[in-house]
């Protein structure tokens, strides 16, 4: 399937890829040495920390709050917070943990930053605790590749991705179960509007979100056991996707890995652009999730998709082979294998355009040989869409082939509803069926499918990439964060002394200390995690 169908120079492609790293380094050099509210949350969530005030603030939020009025970021808040545990007489259990948090909360403690022996017995306790928590993730991962070998994957590539999401959990169970038996793979619970924006993860099972659920660890947790029940009932492994973007990324990265989610959406400037967060921000804890990623065995899906909707499609398709490379890089140097990068690009050009059906066999395929062994996720068309169903309905069909034609990963189902109305049960079922019959009637369509030596698709393709080329090489001279503060990505101007949750970063001090980033960067020799 992955043949040279472009007639792409692997040289140029070779240089595509020196070129994003070379944009990305002084990114990852920053994320290396910072560090946020939500990382350091995300390390108290793994060793344990749950539950919430009577105000619906999380006790991990009360905590990490606490120490860093009275010490700061700039060491981490492991090593204060397990010398206070040690100070007190407790165990460091998560239990442990939420009674520092009430202690903190009720101002009868002070933290303070230990030396010397009290340090060294900081350290110690402090990955304790993270491990087991990195070893609940581990033992997921092997609990779904046993799921896999049980049930088996889906016959068919690409999976077929639906989101389903009514704001109430109780309610997304059924609808979830029903898409499942009518042939979705994988089913997406799109978050409440606006959760991105909330500096804290909400505690509980919900049933008040709007246009998306929460989520939170118990959803997550619910979510996953009806689709478990399923996947026995069916006889093939339904997998689930959630979000991890926003202000508590690493957060809902960790709690994804803690109830064994399948897929997370996780880009690396979805969060700077389309929510103005703070690009520092993103960059430190994009980084610190994709290790958890990594490690839960997670594929994640970035959000190159999305710049289409603000940028045209056509003149703004290079920016989007460019975020791909980027995210590429990001997404090696944190750990994930190519099989968990479901990079994101989208059907979203003018239906009016003339050859517009052929740009977008162009675009698909350049996607789809860039990144060979990379389950693409591939986006249905939603900024042109009319509210005409049936139209609606005829270009989701083009979409659905197009994905047919190059091989796609992961195909979310289009809605000839998108723009109206959230969709019904039965517009899903529509657009299921609009899939599988071109699934079932073209599947297999890319063994056959050859563009013409030096026609049109190969010389667009080419085209995308040498203007890819262009921009990487003008972003390496002018530095990544100058580019996203220039609007180079979805016409977004972000600059990154501005946005969202920038007072949530802190430079990292000497002695600073992560027991998850030791862990899973450094797994100490014969440590069983």
């Amino acid at each position: 399937m992955h043949s040279n169908k472009l007639h792409l120079d692997p040289e140029l492609v070779a240089r595509a890829r020196a070129l994003a790293a070379r944009a990305g380094r002084p990114v990852v050099d920053m994320a290396r040495s910072h560090t946020t509210v939500s990382v350091e949350r995300a390390v108290l969530r793994l060793a344990g920390i749950t539950g919430a005030d009577a105000d619906g603030i999380p006790w991990v939020n009360r905590l990490v709050d606490a120490v860093r009025a009275d010490v700061g970021l700039g060491h981490g808040v492991a090593l204060p917070v397990f010398h206070a545990v040690a100070e007190h007489g407790l165990a460091g259990s998560g239990a442990d943990l939420t009674l520092l948090a009430q202690k903190a909360a009720s101002g009868s403690l002070r933290f303070d930053l230990p030396g010397g022996k009290a340090a060294t017995a900081a350290r110690k306790a402090s990955r304790r605790a993270v491990a087991a928590g990195i070893r609940q993730v581990d033992r997921n991962r092997v609990e779904r590749d046993k799921m896999i070998k049980k049930y088996g994957d889906p016959k068919q590539r690409p999976w077929i991705y639906l989101i389903v999401a009514t704001g109430d959990i109780y309610e997304d169970i059924p609808q979830a179960q029903a898409a499942a038996r009518a042939g979705a793979d994988v089913i997406a619970v799109i978050r409440s509007t606006g959760q991105s924006l909330l500096d804290y993860v909400p505690e509980g099972a919900t049933r008040e979100g709007f246009a998306g659920t929460y989520a939170t660890q118990e959803n997550f947790r619910l979510m996953r056991a009806a689709l478990d029940e399923s996947s026995r009932e069916l006889g093939r492994y339904v997998r689930l996707t959630n979000y991890a973007s926003g202000l508590c990324m690493p957060e809902i990265a960790t709690l994804a890995g803690l109830q064994r989610l399948d897929m997370m959406l996780n880009d690396s400037m979805y969060g700077i652009l389309f929510r103005d967060i703070n690009p520092i921000r993103t960059f430190v804890d994009q980084r610190f999730s994709r290790q958890i990623h990594a490690r839960a065995g997670i594929v994640i899906n970035t959000g190159e998709d999305n710049y289409l909707t603000t940028a045209d499609a056509v003149e703004a398709a290079h920016t989007v082979t460019v975020s791909q490379l980027l995210n590429e890089y990001f997404a090696h140097e944190a750990g994930l294998a190519d099989w968990q990068l479901g990079l994101g690009h989208a059907f979203e050009i003018n239906p009016d355009l003339p050859e517009s059906f052929r740009l977008e066999l162009a675009h698909a395929l350049l996607a789809r040989e860039l990144f060979p062994d990379a389950p693409l996720k591939w986006m249905p068309p939603t900024k042109h869409m009319t509210g005409d169903v049936f139209r609606g309905n005829l270009l989701d069909g083009f979409f659905n082939l197009v994905g047919a034609l190059t091989g796609q990963g992961i195909l979310l189902v289009g809605m000839m509803t998108e723009a109206v109305v959230t969709p019904w049960l039965s517009d899903r079922d529509i657009a299921l069926q609009n899939v599988r019959y071109v699934l079932n009637a073209a599947g297999k369509l890319h063994e056959d499918f050859m563009p013409a030596p030096g026609g049109f698709i190969q010389q667009r393709a080419h085209q995308v990439l040498d203007e890819a080329i262009d921009l990487l090489a003008k972003i390496e001279d002018d530095t990544l964060l100058k580019a996203i503060a220039d609007g180079t990505f979805g016409i977004m101007k972000r600059p990154a002394d501005r946005g969202k949750g920038r007072d949530g970063v802190a430079a990292h001090e000497d002695g600073y200390y992560n027991p998850a980033t030791d862990i899973l960067e450094q797994p100490a020799k014969g440590e069983q995690q």
